[in-house]
């Protein structure tokens, strides 16, 4: 899953960003309503989370202009502005979402996930294929019982691969759901996260290599 947050106080943005990539989302952060643009033209992100009061390119422009355009990016306001009317006003505008300042985390994150789900195909929250049982809400991870100790970067690529139910994915897919804009295709980091993966299910092998199309599970 892929997260923008766009918020202007960077050490805030920094703190979210921390935060949901702990939670196991890959995540890229802007200041600006002009670079959350950019960003989320070059990139195709799950969620947005969305400062209302950006500098530059105003947030409420930045969600008119992601609605107009039939963006499939869902959009979580998060702001200081959190009267009903304002909450009303960002609703709509286009916001799927709206969560005011100060605000818990584990709700930011539920709240996100939760988003996530409407944006794509509908995926149960147990997954199981060849003994591996992954629950996505409480996630764990087990192989026949087994409970892997996975990153949060390993477990995210095993659920991309059993979501594929047996299809085969390919490394750039897996670069663009699982790691942010600062990852270099070059450095090798899907053959090491593979390579670490395969370890950690152990024998028999699951994750098979499909030479110049990607991995299959």
């Amino acid at each position: 899953m892929r997260v923008l947050v766009a918020e202007d106080e960077e050490v805030l943005a920094e703190l979210v960003a921390t935060g949901l990539r702990r939670a196991g989302f890959a995540v890229d952060t802007v200041y600006g309503g002009d670079a959350a643009l950019a960003y989320l033209g070059l990139y195709d992100y799950d969620v947005v989370v969305l400062d209302r009061d950006l500098p530059r390119v105003h947030g409420d422009e930045v969600a008119r202009r992601l609605v107009a355009h039939g963006c499939r990016t869902r959009i979580l306001m998060l702001t200081a502005a959190s009267a009903m009317e304002d909450r009303v006003a960002g609703l709509d505008l286009g916001a799927d979402d709206y969560l005011g300042k100060p605000f818990d985390f584990p709700e930011l994150v539920s709240r996100v996930r939760a988003l996530r789900r409407r944006s794509a195909r509908p995926v149960p929250p147990l997954l199981e294929r060849h003994g591996v049982r992954l629950d996505t809400v409480r996630r764990s991870a087990e192989r026949d019982g087994r409970e892997l100790d996975l990153s949060p970067k390993e477990f995210a690529v095993l659920q991309i691969l059993l979501e594929a139910d047996g299809a085969t994915v390919s490394a750039e897919e897996l670069l663009e759901r699982a790691w942010d804009a600062h990852a270099d295709p070059f450095t090798g980091a899907v053959r090491v996260c593979m390579s670490k993966l395969r370890a950690k299910l152990g024998a028999p092998a699951l994750i098979r290599t499909v030479q110049g199309v990607g991995y299959g599970l």
